[in-house]
């Protein structure tokens, strides 16, 4: 008998909602306690990735705490650990524990398991609305003076045509610049970009949805911020640099249907932009020597924190503005910290997020020498 990619059949996708929210829709097994929930369809594995996108554990993981939590209760924070990497070819179980439950403050844990194992924990605490009292100190980040995208407003009829079938993924991002590109010092650099949940969020799905998906896109792109910062390619060789530098100026000659796919949904600009980078890494290439190439070898993320800042006061179906910086990287690993505004300028949230960033050994390490 083959793997079952769901515990349940998947129902048919629900068109009042959006993608995101049928993406992320749980479904309860209460034959395993009132608090186990599962993914009712199956979950990306992103192309080259160890295992499942690790913001559906995330976000997934959030829906299934605030469905114990009253809706007078907002998160405010949530601390991730990725144990294992999650296979898309099993069901996940999210059991939830109820820690605490308090006059302000209520705390939950997360443990997604697939085949009794733990891939994915996580501890949330949610506060009451109105519990800090009617005075409060009060600062924030302001947000960058960028221009955002000017699009149709979410559930607009140009909107959602747009974000129909074929539209891509349950979110879209497009990069908003680096700031300090040319800075020799890695920990100057800011990478910014506007994202946002295709189609709109449904009325039905409330303040939690837009939560949810927040939480979901917070895990794009996080990790890859030091290999950014150090203007390292994500391509392993001169030779791949190569074959993607033909593929974009002749596209037509691509036999991979995915890139071509990926391809034909570029901007002219952004091709173009493309282009220059891939010439810029093969001239690099072309000037280093050996003992200055460097390459990625290993790219996970250990762990991730979310502090929701104004849970009732975005959504995440308009466009946001993220911006990611790595304040530090050394022993095989490095941090990154990210910013969310909403384009009228609150901050959402603060994430931080470690990981394994490990570059190609010309030797074995001591350990297996």
């Amino acid at each position: 008998m083959g793997k079952r990619v769901t515990l349940f059949d998947p129902p048919a996708q629900d068109h009042s909602k959006s993608l995101i929210e049928n993406v992320l829709d749980l479904t309860p097994v209460v034959d395993l306690g009132p608090d186990v929930f599962t993914n009712t369809r199956p979950l990306w594995h992103p192309r080259g990735a160890r295992g499942i996108y690790g913001g559906a554990a995330i976000a997934q993981s959030l829906a299934a705490a605030m469905l114990t939590v009253p809706a007078d209760y907002a998160v405010h924070s949530m601390h991730c650990y990725f144990v294992l990497a999650g296979d898309s070819e099993i069901p996940i179980l999210y059991h939830v524990e109820r820690v605490r439950d308090g006059k302000s403050f209520i705390t939950r844990t997360v443990q997604a398991r697939q085949r009794g194992r733990p891939i994915f924990t996580t501890t949330l605490s949610f506060s009451r609305v109105g519990s800090g009292g009617e005075k409060t100190v009060h600062h924030a980040v302001p947000k960058p003076e960028v221009k955002f995208p000017e699009d149709p407003a979410p559930g607009s009829l140009k909107a959602l045509s747009n974000a129909g079938g074929g539209g891509g993924g349950p979110f879209e991002s497009r990069k908003a610049g680096i700031l300090n590109r040319s800075s020799s010092n890695q920990e100057d650099k800011k990478i910014r970009r506007y994202i946002r949940a295709r189609g709109a969020i449904s009325e039905q799905g409330g303040y939690q949805a837009h939560l949810s998906a927040l939480a979901y896109i917070t895990d794009s792109y996080f990790i890859g911020t030091i290999s950014l910062v150090h203007d390292i390619p994500r391509f392993s060789s001169p030779g791949e640099l190569e074959k993607l530098l033909k593929a974009l100026k002749n596209p037509s000659d691509l036999d991979d249907e995915d890139i071509h796919s990926a391809l034909k949904e570029l901007k002219e600009e952004e091709a173009a932009e493309l282009r220059r980078r891939v010439e810029g890494a093969l001239s690099k290439y072309a000037k280093a020597g050996d003992d200055d190439h460097k390459e990625i070898g290993m790219m996970v993320s250990l762990d991730h924190s979310i502090y929701f800042h104004n849970p009732w006061a975005f959504r995440a179906d308009e466009w946001m503005l993220t911006e990611m910086e790595s304040p530090w990287a050394g022993e095989g690993r490095g941090l990154a910290i990210q910013k969310i505004w909403s384009s009228d300028g609150l901050l959402i949230a603060t994430c931080t997020q470690e990981g394994v960033v490990r570059l190609k050994q010309d030797k074995p390490p001591l350990s297996k020498i």
